[in-house]
């Protein structure tokens, strides 16, 4: 698979110097603190005051937890699920494909709700003026733009897809990449840098209603059928009362005033207890691929 290194990339690089200008001018720790903080994993966001949203949403939790928080942010869904399975994190937000691959290693905390269930759905997506491409079929020979390697949405969904159909997703396409975001998938498709591509459908609609420029230059060909939505999970060895106290905070946000805010601000109604239950459909698609 080809990682483009063009002009999203140049976007990412000023995504990061702006991030780290704001981290550097977040308040330090004390020793103590970071010793005794709750380390949450995180892959980057659509928002675009993702840096002011974060440091409402920490000081929200550390009011409810009555600890530090320390959100570790890292680029692809890999780094955040390894630093959860070694232990190096307490919890994390990922996607269902990594939490299927890893269940064993994994605890399940709580799972988003969103338009009123804890489900979302994979959309492929083509540049808005390509009037002639209605399916994922019509694809064949294109290009094509995955978000991460470990994402279902944006990577397990749509070459399952071609599976069932007796289709090579290795050979489908003329040309694949990385964008690593599931807003770059929507970037990339709507300036034609790629001819197709899979994206959460969560974030396309949320894109939707706050940045729709973005998504008025794209077109959704096809919907997914409802799936697990990207839980939080915590690390295989936490104790009993830390994950019931850091599920109970996540469960009561939308009871709370200004937790209810937050999630305005995530475009999510609240966040449910979920059971694994919840991902068999994800835990199928990834065991047909994996079968030898």
């Amino acid at each position: 698979m080809d990682r483009d290194n063009g002009s999203l990339g140049s976007q990412s690089r000023r995504r990061f110097l702006r991030a780290a200008t704001a981290l550097a001018a977040l308040p330090a720790l004390s020793a103590g603190a970071v010793e005794d903080a709750v380390r949450i994993g995180l892959t980057p966001v659509f928002l675009d005051d993702q840096m002011n949203f974060l440091r409402d949403w920490r000081r929200w939790l550390e009011a409810k937890l009555e600890r530090s928080v320390i959100f570790v942010q890292r680029g692809n869904y890999r780094e955040v699920v390894d630093l959860v399975r070694t232990g190096k994190l307490d919890f994390a937000w990922v996607c269902g494909y990594p939490y299927v691959r890893h269940q064993r290693e994994l605890r399940l905390v709580a799972v988003p709700l969103w338009r009123g269930g804890p489900y979302y759905r994979s959309y492929i997506i083509v540049p808005a003026d390509d009037t002639r491409s209605n399916s994922l079929a019509d694809l064949r020979g294109k290009v094509f733009a995955y978000s991460d390697p470990d994402s279902n949405s944006g990577y397990l969904y749509p070459r399952y897809i071609l599976t069932t159909h007796k289709q090579d997703p290795a050979n489908f396409f003329s040309r694949t990449f990385f964008t690593w975001a599931h807003r770059k998938v929507v970037e990339a498709v709507g300036v034609a840098l790629a001819d197709g591509g899979a994206v959460d459908g969560y974030v396309w609609e949320t894109l939707a209603e706050v940045r729709p420029e973005l998504t008025r230059t794209t077109r959704i060909i096809e919907r997914s059928p409802l799936l697990g939505h990207p839980p939080f999970v915590a690390r295989a060895d936490i104790s009993p009362g830390e994950l019931d106290r850091f599920r109970a905070v996540l469960l009561g946000m939308a009871a709370d005033p200004a937790g209810e805010e937050l999630l305005k601000r995530l475009h999510l109604d609240g966040f449910t207890r979920g059971e694994p239950a919840l991902f068999a459909d994800i835990a199928s698609m990834a065991a047909r691929l994996e079968r030898p």
